[in-house]
């Protein structure tokens, strides 16, 4: 289920983002929509290996909490 989201753009951005929707021929919001999920993807990426990172630096303490 998909739930709205009210975006606070400046004048200049909803312009941007219009013109850019017309030349692609695509809406806005569809624009808007792939780039918030391409942000979460890198992201999660992002912070997934710095969990990783940490995990294999500090994994003989977490060896020895049994973690």
């Amino acid at each position: 289920m998909t739930e709205p989201l009210a975006l606070l753009l400046s004048a200049p951005e909803r312009a941007e983002l219009a013109d850019l929707a017309d030349a692609t021929g695509r809406t806005p919001e569809d624009l808007a929509l792939d780039a918030v999920r391409e942000r979460l993807a890198a992201e999660r990426a992002r912070v997934g290996a710095e969990a990783e990172r940490l995990a294999g630096l500090h994994a003989e303490l977490l060896r020895r909490l049994g973690a």
